[in-house]
């Protein structure tokens, strides 16, 4: 491909966007660009000053103040809040049950959507998140839109914990990603949903790959048509 695109992948919690970008990104030779990643860095420097996740202008202040950085590594993307690796600890529970009232913020969204454009200027990026079609990248040439059942995501998540030692149990999952459902879709600024022209893939019975192939040939299609 001549032209670098700009492919936004947008869902909620748990849809599988970020494996799934990773693997775009790393097909087409484009960086990937987690946006959650960012929301929960934001979401752990919040916590770890003992600020109000609702308090808008004390969460702008804070953003003032930090940097968050990705580092590529053998086993994927690190991410860093100034000198501190929060790679791991952003996964933690605690940060995905409240990362939905910090993303809520309008000081927060305004601060990371900047930063994600500007990335993103030159084309050559895959970004997934929940409002990248419709407000980040609204002239992005290729837009997905990944669901899955809530089971289905729940499932996804209970297998993830339990690779990293984390006990959760299955229905509290199935009712907390329930919950971030309603509160990412009701938000005020930047609600998730689809954008007009996404093409929404549903991958609850497919696997990894098979999305892959399939958005793989959406932006083949897209390529070739222009």
């Amino acid at each position: 491909m001549n032209d670098l695109l700009q492919i936004a992948i947008d869902g909620p919690a748990s849809a599988g966007k970020s494996t799934v970008a990773k693997m775009v990104a790393h097909e087409l030779g484009y960086i990937y660009c987690d946006t959650g990643a960012m929301y929960r860095a934001v979401t752990w420097a919040a916590i770890k000053r003992g600020i109000k996740l609702d308090d808008n202008l004390a969460l702008e202040h804070m953003l003032s103040q930090i940097k968050i950085s990705f580092a590529p590594s053998v086993k994927g993307q690190r991410v860093f809040v100034d000198q501190d690796e929060v790679t791991d600890d952003i996964r933690l529970p605690e940060i995905a049950n409240n990362v939905s009232t910090v993303a809520a913020q309008l000081s927060v969204r305004e601060a990371l959507t900047k930063r994600q454009q500007e990335i993103a200027i030159n084309g050559g990026i895959v970004m997934d998140g929940r409002d990248i079609g419709t407000t980040v990248l609204p002239d992005a040439q290729v837009k997905i839109f990944l669901v899955a059942s809530v089971k289905e995501r729940a499932l996804r998540r209970f297998k993830e914990n339990k690779a990293k030692g984390i006990k959760v149990n299955l229905e509290t999952l199935e009712q907390e990603i329930a919950e971030r459902d309603r509160k990412d879709s009701t938000r005020a600024v930047s609600p998730l949903v689809q954008a007009a022209d996404a093409i929404k893939v549903d991958t609850t019975i497919l696997s990894v790959e098979q999305v892959v192939a399939k958005i793989m040939k959406i932006i083949q299609k897209k390529a070739k048509n222009g």
